[in-house]
């Protein structure tokens, strides 16, 4: 198991404070606020932690309130609000400096058989047909600035690998549209309910990032504001994050300062495993009001 995956587990091994109530730390990697997939994952992990074992989570909708301190420990207090024959639903409120920060519903359900069909995968490139992600900073890292030098260089618990680079090496404007492999960097646990708090995790990489291809922008640029606004998120089907997956993402519109992006992940085999969508924050600075706090995870 990588260094990277193992504090990946870690920080998702949420401490019981008590029965509804649990503390999590975030990494030490250098950002100057939390990633807002660290605190989906957590919050799932929270919810999943005050549900039956054979209960699975079908549905997450979760909102970012304010940007997460990373120096500081966040707390997640859940609210059991049904246990039914079928179905489980919780709230879980992320709260930091006596504020919340994030809230999300849950909704988690015994294993059923049923009708079953789903779109198929896109026809695109293998991920072994593309370059690594160390090629990758091999073949490009001396020129991208300083803040992407640092993403690319450090160790991470999840690997990308974009069918189509064009978008992170030029500021061509482009249609909406995305294709990215990822998978996990070593091995998980066979636990569902710990697989789909990484997939939570690494569902909030990259979605953001599409709502800027038609403007030849990216989340990187010092002249946006971006941050998460909301997140929601269904699982379809079992997963195995230590295999491939591609993550499919277009983005319908962008207004209002908001850009609203939708993905589906398809298993390495082209079976749809979990559906997301997310609305952010991708603001010019110039058109800021001063008296505006940033947002999002």
């Amino acid at each position: 198991m990588s260094q990277s995956v193992k504090t990946l587990l870690t920080t998702l091994d949420l401490e019981r404070l008590e029965i509804n109530l649990f503390r999590g730390r975030s990494p030490k990697v250098g950002w100057q606020r939390v990633f807002g997939g660290q605190v989906i994952g957590q919050a799932l992990v929270a919810a999943q932690r005050t549900v039956e074992e054979e209960r699975r989570v079908h549905s997450l909708h979760g909102y970012f309130m304010r940007p997460g301190d990373p120096e500081n420990p966040i707390i997640y207090e859940v609210d059991r609000i049904r246990d039914g024959g079928s179905f489980t639903t919780r709230r879980v409120v992320a709260i930091q400096h006596g504020k919340a920060i994030f809230s999300m519903s849950a909704s988690f359900q015994i294993v059923e058989e049923g009708l079953e069909h789903s779109f198929e995968m896109p026809d695109v490139p293998r991920p072994d047909k593309l370059a690594s992600e160390k090629q990758l900073a091999e073949q490009f890292i001396d020129h991208a600035p300083e803040n992407v030098r640092m993403y690319w260089q450090k160790e991470r618990p999840i690997e990308l690998r974009p069918t189509d680079l064009t978008h992170y090496i030029s500021g061509k404007k482009l249609p909406p549209f995305q294709n990215v492999w990822f998978r996990a960097t070593g091995k998980l646990p066979d636990d569902q309910a710990i697989q789909q708090s990484i997939l939570a995790y690494a569902s909030d990489m990259t979605l953001l990032d599409t709502s800027l291809y038609a403007h030849g922008r990216a989340v990187f640029d010092p002249k946006l504001q971006v941050a998460s606004l909301d997140h929601a998120m269904w699982f379809h089907r079992p997963i195995n994050m230590e295999k491939w997956h591609l993550y499919t993402q277009d983005s319908p519109n962008s207004s209002g300062s908001r850009g609203l992006t939708r993905g589906s992940i398809f298993s390495e085999d082209g079976v749809l495993v979990a559906s997301t969508a997310q609305e952010g924050l991708i603001r010019l600075k110039t058109h800021q009001s001063g008296n505006t706090k940033p947002s999002g995870g």
